[in-house]
């Protein structure tokens, strides 16, 4: 088992040994991903990559209380209220789900097999403004999280690729170590 703090700093980039030969009959479905099918996607992104754009767009609407019902194309989903994970909760969780499937995704791609894998992630904040109290933010004052990784046979360097994925390639993380412009517009319905 090996156990590796998320940090969000560039690594050193490492001299890889040959990736093992997936995609064949024999490894194209690698911790339940389908390593071909991936690999081609990845290929067509190397020739253009406007194929990797992305512009999801979610609407939450109040549904009592503190609970909102989320919705993105045919999926919906509930955040706040007594029963759900709050806004704040739910933002840990995407990053903690985004690296759990970073991790698989490239641990198939190097064809790593993986038994378990667990991410806890933990921040800090305050409510105050939040509540309409004075007080200099009310987000994540920090956020640290920890993978937990059982691949029985991993090798040093496969461990270090995947510590590099993690730091230069998971979305959540990325936006998360930067600052994202954010632009609000308001609408009221005015009589």
């Amino acid at each position: 088992m090996v156990t590796t703090s998320g940090q969000f700093t560039e690594l050193p980039l490492l001299r890889r040994k040959k990736l093992s030969q997936v995609g064949t009959d024999t490894m194209s479905q690698i911790n339940g991903f389908n390593v071909a099918g991936w690999q081609a996607f990845r290929d067509k992104v190397r020739e253009d990559a406007s194929v990797a754009d992305r512009r999801p767009t979610v609407v939450a609407r109040w549904v009592g209380g503190s609970r909102s019902r989320v919705e993105f194309e045919d999926k919906t989903m509930h955040i706040g209220g007594d029963d759900e994970f709050n806004a704040m909760q739910t933002l840990l969780a995407a990053l903690a789900a985004c690296d759990v499937d970073l991790v698989m995704l490239h641990a198939a791609f190097i064809g790593l097999g993986v038994k378990d894998l667990r991410v806890e992630a933990t921040g800090d904040f305050n409510v105050q403004a939040y509540l309409g109290l004075e007080a200099p933010g009310s987000g994540y004052t920090g956020i640290s999280y920890t993978i937990v990784l059982d691949a029985p046979g991993a090798d040093d360097e496969q461990i270090r690729h995947l510590r590099e994925r993690i730091g230069r390639s998971s979305p959540v993380g990325d936006s998360l170590g930067r600052s994202i412009p954010l632009t609000i517009e308001f609408i009221t319905n005015e009589c």
